[in-house]
């Protein structure tokens, strides 16, 4: 392992220099950039499975001591130093997994999805940048490299979502996301404030010795930093009451949403708490992580309800990632960490999946809107079958990946809290509902506008669905119960919850429940998954929609209003934050103008005032005396020339003068 890590910094160089590359030397060609691009993923993509091979067949490594480091920069700060470097442990391995291989899937995806595009290689120096982020935040052992690399992808979210800048939807959406995640991005910079100023370090190892110490002498400060870390989550993760920005995001090109949903951007918030879950645990009673399942739990079950009522493709996904986050973020906040990073994996591959299979769908009818797509099933087959696997992995049907992630999560909140676990199973019922309504809408049925015509995508755009597709129906495989019947032992005892439990081995104080397979919590998350797809189809799929049909559940009126509006949760944002903020810029504004202006505004008139009699003094006294010398010395001068006659005999009296006047004067003293 001490030999692979120097391989580590690679995979988030190559992607960098490759943006490099694009943006300074082959930006007007095309091909090329976009080749290049996903040659660059590849290559991340590459070594990142050398060190998972390599980590997974070393598995023991990891119980002798927490990470392998590789220093890369050491920065002074008086007495002590900063050690900026990266390090394989077995989170970082977990997510080297994921990253770069949905990242390669999106990249080759969006070679056939923008074609045409006038700023094709300016989107492929986007996503190099943006996995970029991704990547240096997985490897890196530090606060700081995590806080720039997070940075990072702020800013590629910005220009990837207002892509399209010249629509206008899309150009607000980006800015949008770039000010509301910044709030998040302000607390997680405070915590770490916080934490290098009681620990003295910002690496992950120092910082959780130190925390210890901490929590014992200043347990108040403590739970404040874990809170404030917590927040720089719920901005990046898209939690409540942060969760405004992700739909929007939605104006950006699919494969951004992909990116976005799937392997960057909303995961790194998720994978902030997981890799700081020492600092929300080390707190007697662990009041912090009640705050997190709190956050969780009901970010989870009410995006999942608006999601119900959303005609627009992507946003339905786009709510059900909100709901998706919100059940790994409540399964952190009741010790769950090996299944909510389980849960993280899965969903990143089902998720991906999804987008991609709907910006595919975008791509051959031309519009988002689901009332005006159907039938179809038969004219984008890769399409359809790739999305209903991506479909019920997601609604936890057996069994496919998210049936194993959902329900270790689900089995977990039976025992640490039932209250998460009914609004997780509740949860569970709506997304298999508003999933199988989305599929009966876009696919089943006959088409329900004649001016579409349909047609299936390339094979560049088709073959990453069915690798997707293929990841979302067997990585579950990796995480089934040990003690499940028959298939436990015979797929390794859960071989993916024994690597990842060595993450804090190391740290007494960090006690994380392991709970295993419960056949009631299993049989009633089936029962609630089937029950969803059941309502679904025999709403939208038995006798699918017609032309010009309205939707069937605007009959519950006013709660459909309200999922309709999303709670009218950016109304009341708009008419109390918004309104607030704008009122105190306007006050600010008064004053900078009446105040501020007014001062300088009344130097500058008293300093041209104070010009201007400065200029009468120079022009009449100054000026004068100068002007009075001259003409003195002109009088003077014209006064003397008539000595000057010329004769000799006149310049001789002048002299015998002068002699008798320095005589006079010299007998005199």
């Amino acid at each position: 392992m001490e030999n692979l890590v120097t391989l580590v910094p690679l995979i988030p160089i190559v992607p960098l220099l490759t943006f490099a590359i694009i943006v300074v030397f082959t930006r007007r060609n095309n091909k090329l950039s976009s080749y290049l691009a996903v040659a660059a993923i590849f290559i991340s993509f590459l070594i990142s499975m050398v060190i998972v091979f390599n980590a997974v067949a070393g598995m023991p490594h990891f119980a002798e001591e927490p990470a392998v480091h590789l220093t890369l920069l050491r920065i002074p700060t008086g007495a002590t130093t900063l050690d900026i470097g990266v390090q394989i442990d077995p989170l970082t391995v977990a997510l080297l997994f994921m990253v770069p291989t949905v990242c390669l899937m999106i990249f080759i995806y969006s070679i056939g999805y923008m074609e045409g595009d006038p700023r094709y290689s300016r989107f492929f120096a986007y996503i190099c940048l943006f996995a970029t982020g991704m990547l240096g935040l997985v490897v890196a052992d530090n606060l700081l490299l995590l806080f720039i690399s997070w940075e990072v992808m702020g800013l590629c979210s910005y220009l990837l979502i207002g892509f399209w800048f010249e629509k206008p939807e899309a150009m607000w959406a980006g800015l949008k996301a770039f000010i509301t995640t910044r709030i998040g991005d302000v607390l997680l910079m405070l915590g770490m404030v916080i934490l290098y100023s009681q620990t003295g370090a910002l690496r992950f190892e120092t910082v959780f010795e130190g925390v210890e110490h901490l929590a014992q002498t200043n347990p108040n400060l403590m739970f404040i930093t874990a809170l404030l870390v917590f927040g720089g989550a719920v901005g990046k993760s898209a939690q409540f009451p942060l969760h405004v920005w992700l739909p929007d995001a939605m104006e950006g090109p699919t494969p951004v949403s992909a990116l976005i949903h799937a392997a960057t951007m909303v995961a790194a918030g998720v994978f902030l708490v997981a890799r700081m879950m020492p600092i929300f645990v080390v707190l007697a009673g662990m009041p912090a992580l009640a705050w997190v399942a709190a956050i969780g739990a009901i970010t989870a079950f009410f995006a999942s309800t608006i999601a119900i009522a959303q005609d627009d493709i992507k946003r339905v996904l786009a709510y059900s990632t909100i709901s998706q986050l919100g059940y790994m973020i409540m399964c952190l906040g009741i010790g769950g960490f090996v299944a909510a990073v389980f849960h993280l994996i899965t969903h990143a591959f089902f998720k991906a999946l999804l987008f991609l299979g709907s910006g595919s769908v975008i791509h051959g009818v031309g519009t988002n809107d689901m009332m005006e797509m159907g039938g179809l099933r038969k004219k984008m087959p890769y399409t359809f079958w790739t999305f209903l696997v991506g479909m019920l992995a997601l609604a936890g049907v057996p069994p496919l990946a998210g049936f194993w992630s959902k329900d270790e999560i689900l089995a977990i909140a039976f025992v640490q809290n039932p209250v998460v676990w009914v609004m997780g199973t509740l949860a569970a019922f709506v997304t298999a509902f508003y999933m199988t309504r989305q599929v009966c809408l876009t696919f089943a049925g006959e088409p329900r506008n004649e001016d579409i015509h349909a047609h299936e995508s390339p094979p560049v755009m088709y073959v990453p669905l069915i690798v997707l597709a293929v990841g979302a129906a067997l990585l579950g495989l990796l995480g089934v119960p040990a003690d499940f019947p028959v298939l436990g032992p015979l797929l390794g005892n859960n071989p993916f919850h024994h690597f990842l439990a060595q993450q804090f081995h190391h740290w007494d104080y960090v006690h994380l429940p392991h709970v295993g397979f419960n056949a009631s919590v299993m049989l009633i998350s089936v029962v609630m998954a089937l029950a969803g797809i059941g309502l679904g189809y025999l709403i939208y799929g038995r006798k699918p929609l017609g032309a010009g049909q309205r939707d069937p559940l605007e009959r519950m009126g006013v709660i459909w209003t309200l999922l309709r509006n999303k709670y009218y949760i950016d109304e009341i944002y708009r008419a109390t934050i918004i309104r607030a903020a704008i009122g105190v810029a306007d006050l600010f504004l008064s004053f900078d103008q009446g105040i501020i202006d007014g001062i300088v505004n009344l130097i500058g008139k008293l300093t041209e005032r104070w010009s201007w009699v400065s200029g009468l003094f120079d022009t009449y006294v100054i000026d004068g005396i100068v002007n009075g010398v001259g003409r003195v010395t002109s009088a003077v001068g014209q006064e003397l020339r008539y000595i000057q006659t010329g004769r000799v005999q006149n310049y001789m009296i002048m002299v015998v003068i002068s002699l008798l006047l320095l005589v006079g004067v010299f007998l005199y003293m």
